[in-house]
């Protein structure tokens, strides 16, 4: 009887498209393969091996991660790819009939992908993808995870019970699901040993966390907050109903949690939101943005938005508009709203036109850009604590103060990956980067 082969060490390729948690899940597998002794392709390498992460929150999401399949076949048509994440899960046979894919992973095998990838380049030929249902998808995949960023990303919670009739999250990652506090701050602890800074907490649905059990996301907090070592934690998309109060008055006398919210409001017209089954209305999300800038009147508030939903009619967009312009906010993230497959916002009249969701989608962007300049433009002058990191020969440190405002800085490279005071001299021309220098 013949051993199996044994792989040789293999050159990976990494590729993520999507949110904070996908990237700290790439950074986790990286990390499993590296200890399998593969290295990580760099500079002008061929990789053996190509590792994708994929999104699907958008068709434009799903478009890309073929494409990008596509070139990198035609580049490295050698290279063995391996895809993952939510657009794998959720369409697995549209993903494997494309060029070079050996392996289409889904939800639960992500622990397994060292060996899947292994298996897919050894037998040069494509292993069929088979998964769960959502309804299976139980198993928490912990992750805290650098990857090539300064900051690093602690996933804390899974998957998603709301099931927004425009989403398809649910189906792709599963029910909500999280690990315990004492796992996530062992987790904590092992970032601040390996030099880490800041840590952003992540998940698909962060404020359901302890769902199922008696502990909360502000327990949570509460602990992270004792780690020594961590000067800093942003808490990374969290649903409007979700966020406390509590939790808001704790970011405010934290010394460790940034006054830094990014908060989905999705639209500002409250028979869209319905229409959406979203779990507030623009009363209770007004009322979070005051409590914020109340208590912190620094605070950065990104907020994410949708346009031209099925419903959002001419005037429901103008309440939307309206609203938006209203809230004393940072920062709009928008997106053009996009027909996803078995959701149930496909049975809601009022479809709008792509045309049309582009020109709402650059009203909102110009909303947004004028937002940020004003805020960003307000700290002229002071001096705010800024984590300095990414050193570049010839390039000037980079780095964000507390409060979410990105920096040049033209100071010593020793200074990377530490927190310094520093003076916000003038707003460069993007409207949202502000030169920088070090504080007397």
């Amino acid at each position: 009887m013949t051993d199996a082969p044994v792989c040789p060490s293999l050159k990976v390729m990494y590729h993520t498209f999507g949110c904070k948690l996908n990237f700290a899940e790439t950074a986790s597998v990286a990390g499993r393969m590296a200890d399998r002794g593969h290295l990580k392709a760099s500079g002008n390498d061929i990789p053996d091996l190509i590792i994708i992460n994929s999104c699907s929150v958008t068709a434009e999401a799903d478009r890309k991660c073929r494409s990008t399949i596509r070139s990198f076949n035609r580049r490295y048509p050698a290279a063995a790819v391996v895809v993952t994440g939510c657009y794998a899960q959720l369409k697995p046979d549209e993903l494997a009939s494309l060029p070079g894919v050996k392996a289409v992973v889904g939800v639960n095998d992500k622990l397994r992908i060292p060996e899947i990838a292994e298996d897919a380049w050894l037998r040069g030929s494509a292993l069929p993808p088979q998964f769960p249902e959502a309804k299976d998808l139980r198993d928490f995949m912990p992750s805290c995870s650098r990857g090539d960023r300064t900051r690093f990303f602690l996933k804390v919670q899974d998957g998603c019970d709301y099931w927004c009739s425009y989403c398809t999250i649910p189906k792709a990652r599963g029910r909500s699901r999280s690990g315990s506090i004492a796992d996530i701050v062992a987790q904590a602890r092992q970032a601040a040993a390996q030099g880490g800074r800041e840590i952003v907490i992540t998940g698909v649905n962060i404020g359901d966390f302890g769902h199922g059990r008696d502990d909360t996301f502000f327990d949570l907090c509460k602990a992270l907050d004792q780690v020594d070592g961590i000067d800093r934690y942003r808490i990374s998309s969290i649903e409007p109903n979700l966020l406390t109060d509590d939790i808001i008055d704790f970011v405010a006398a934290s010394k460790r949690f940034m006054p830094h919210f990014h908060i989905p409001l999705q639209c500002g017209s409250d028979a869209v939101l319905a229409l959406m089954r979203r779990r507030y209305d623009t009363g209770l999300f007004a009322r979070k943005v005051e409590r914020i800038r109340s208590i912190m009147p620094d605070a950065f508030i990104g907020v994410d938005l949708i346009v031209g939903a099925r419903g959002e009619t001419a005037e429901r967009f103008e309440e939307s508009r309206s609203f938006v312009e209203s809230l004393d906010i940072s920062h709009l993230h928008v997106f053009p709203y996009s027909e996803r497959p078995g959701t149930r916002a496909l049975d809601i009249d009022g479809q709008v036109d792509q045309a049309e969701k582009h020109r709402r989608a650059d009203t909102m962007i110009g909303i947004s850009a004028a937002k940020h300049s004003a805020f960003a433009g307000r700290f002229v002058g002071t001096v705010r604590p800024v984590l300095l990191e990414h050193s570049r020969i010839g390039q000037p440190l980079g780095g964000f103060t507390d409060n979410y405002l990105r920096v040049k800085a033209d100071v010593d490279p020793t200074l990377d990956n530490k927190v310094v005071n520093m003076r916000l001299v003038s707003l460069l021309g993007d409207g949202e980067t502000l030169q920088a220098v070090l504080a007397d």
